[in-house]
């Protein structure tokens, strides 16, 4: 539940602030400069949408910008994404694994780079406003 606007992303629609996009079923979602980008290219570690993918796009754009959020989740996905945004000088905030729903996706971004936080669910979204306020 969330005051924001919430839209299934579209193929080249833009990114607008307060507004949460969400990957449509079976397929990447990228970031391409100032807005949303749809592949139907092969599945990155058994999983399309990738989160993978859509990490290492918005460091391609955003660089440093960017602020990783992985979850709940039960394979690697988003553990080489959360890497490569933690080495650009972007900020990675990880689910507690001992309250996730499935713990390998916190325990695989956890293992693969240093992380700015893990914290539990309920707490996220203030770590996020936190960070917003600082931008």
């Amino acid at each position: 539940m969330t005051p924001l606007k919430v839209r299934e992303a579209e193929d080249k629609s833009p990114i607008e602030a307060g507004t949460v996009t969400i990957a449509s079923a079976d397929y990447h979602l990228l970031i391409d400069g100032g807005c949303y980008a749809l592949s139907t290219e092969r599945p990155v570690r058994w999983a399309r949408p990738s989160i993978d993918v859509l990490f290492e796009s918005a460091v391609n754009v955003l660089g440093a910008g960017v602020v990783a959020v992985v979850l709940t989740g039960a394979n690697d996905d988003g553990a080489r994404g959360a890497a490569c945004v933690k080495a650009a000088g972007g900020v990675v905030l990880v689910e507690d694994p001992t309250t996730a729903e499935a713990a390998t996706m916190p325990l695989a971004a956890i293992a693969a780079s240093e992380v700015d936080r893990v914290l539990p669910i309920e707490e996220i979204a203030a770590a996020l406003v936190e960070i917003a306020m600082k931008k």
